[in-house]
């Protein structure tokens, strides 16, 4: 009798402890909602407020002319190309330098620094306003772009000079680009130049020993 109280009692309480264990965990699910809301509200005033110093910006030197670009950023060109109509898109390789500083035009990271680029567009990892903004320029074009932080590093920043939720100013010479057809010929037409080169010049140096060799006589010879 006493076993059966003692089985009885365990069990008791092993059903006490798992009721107690759900009723702990239901907050949780419940308060995600709420969570998500707050997020959203905090994103979208973090992005008027960018917005905002973007346009005092831009209405400090009302002489410069920006374009609002319906991806949510604002470009400026430093140099125009009017004579071409012809793009970037997926499947050019686009070749580019930039600069990037912050809205007080203060050099975050130069030109030397970033060096030039080459870029498979939209097959490889840039920021995603670079990403969209250099399929709008023409080539020889420079452009100032005015980037929010959810259009550059984000609220994460490069981890190195760029901190969290930056708004960039970034600077883009697009120097040229060409299909990836054009690009791939041109690199196996550059390896074989230079494969030929460097068995031509291993041929001219075997080939002037030989001769070095055969002007050269044996003193045996003399005798």
């Amino acid at each position: 009798m006493n076993h059966k109280l003692i089985i009885g009692g365990i069990f008791s309480l092993l059903l006490m402890s798992c009721k107690h264990n759900q009723e702990v965990r239901r907050p949780i699910s419940h308060s995600s909602g709420t969570f998500m809301k707050k997020s959203i509200d905090r994103n979208k005033k973090l992005v008027a407020t960018e917005e905002e110093q973007i346009k005092a910006i831009i209405k400090k030197d009302p002489k410069v002319k920006y374009y609002a670009s319906d991806k949510g950023y604002w470009y400026s060109y430093k140099v125009k190309n009017d004579l071409d109509t012809i793009t970037p898109k997926k499947g050019d390789v686009a070749f580019f330098t930039y600069e990037i500083k912050d809205l007080n035009s203060k050099i975050i990271y130069s030109e030397i620094e970033l060096r030039p680029q080459t870029y498979y567009v939209d097959k490889q990892d840039v920021l995603i306003g670079l990403r969209d903004g250099i399929k709008l320029m023409r080539r020889g074009e420079k452009v100032n772009f005015l980037f929010p932080s959810h259009k550059a590093y984000g609220y994460r920043g490069d981890t190195k000079k760029i901190g969290s939720n930056t708004p960039l100013l970034i600077t883009v010479n697009l120097r040229d680009f060409k299909s990836e057809d054009i690009y791939r010929k041109e690199i196996e037409a550059k390896q074989l130049a230079n494969q030929q080169a460097i068995q031509n010049a291993l041929n001219d140096s075997a080939n002037a020993t030989t001769k070095k060799q055969k002007n050269t006589k044996n003193p045996k010879d003399s005798l």
